[in-house]
């Protein structure tokens, strides 16, 4: 059970995964505007929420991961780096979630933020904004490094087998999913660069701050609510 979801104000990919014989489901980079969507796709397809996951705390939308929690009894979850002290889990490299027979891996994938974060599931892996369709997230707040970003991509994403699907946080062309193979070898900032041939294209990017950075950065520490973690 798969359902890729697109939030049209943030440009957000939110992703539903379901195990089709337990029931159990999970949510990635939710949007707190879309949560009544998300449980009504719950009860359409008769779906349990197990976790609420964010690859990362965003700067230009905020979670839903809190609202969800509210709602249901789900855990959530996020790199523990984060400082998003509130969630439920806090997520390191090599962890593994159970989502019914699924396994979901978690990857450590810093340089975007200190502490973003990606889920391996199958054969699709989902990377928040550290690995984007052509690109890469900007590497320039939030304890962002480019020779960080760089040695993540390199190193744990494209060890993984070219065949696995890439399903972005983010995409402003329309784009909904590519693979590491292709990544590879036509990423305009990735393919064929050095590590510091990297470093310079991310240092003279040269982009505006977020519209949303200073109230969703802290609102996203918290869940996108102001919530403590259960128990």
């Amino acid at each position: 059970m798969f359902r890729q979801l697109f939030d049209t104000e943030s440009s957000t990919y939110t992703y539903l995964v379901g195990d089709e014989a337990s029931h159990e489901a999970l949510f990635i980079d939710p949007v707190n505007a879309d949560v009544d969507l998300y449980i009504a796709l719950l009860a359409e397809y008769g779906l349990v929420l197990k976790y609420s996951l964010d690859t990362h705390v965003h700067a230009d939308h905020i979670t839903g991961s809190g609202l969800l929690r509210e709602k249901t009894n789900t855990l959530t979850g996020i790199g523990s780096h984060c400082n998003a002290l509130p969630a439920d889990l806090q997520l390191q490299h090599g962890d593994q979630l159970t989502l019914g027979s699924l396994v979901v891996k978690v990857i450590s994938t810093p340089g975007h933020t200190s502490g973003s974060i990606s889920y391996l599931i199958n054969n699709s892996v989902f990377t928040g904004d550290a690995l984007l369709i052509n690109g890469c997230g900007r590497t320039d707040f939030q304890g962002g490094d480019a020779g960080t970003l760089y040695d993540s991509i390199t190193q744990q994403l494209f060890e993984l087998d070219e065949e696995t699907l890439v399903y972005p946080a983010h995409d402003y062309k329309g784009r909904r999913v590519s693979c590491i193979g292709q990544e590879k070898a036509i990423n305009p900032r990735l393919a064929g660069k050095t590590r510091d041939e990297f470093i310079n294209i991310m240092e003279n990017l040269n982009l505006p701050k977020p519209d949303m950075i200073d109230i969703a950065v802290p609102a996203n520490r918290k869940l996108g609510i102001e919530a403590l973690p259960h128990g």
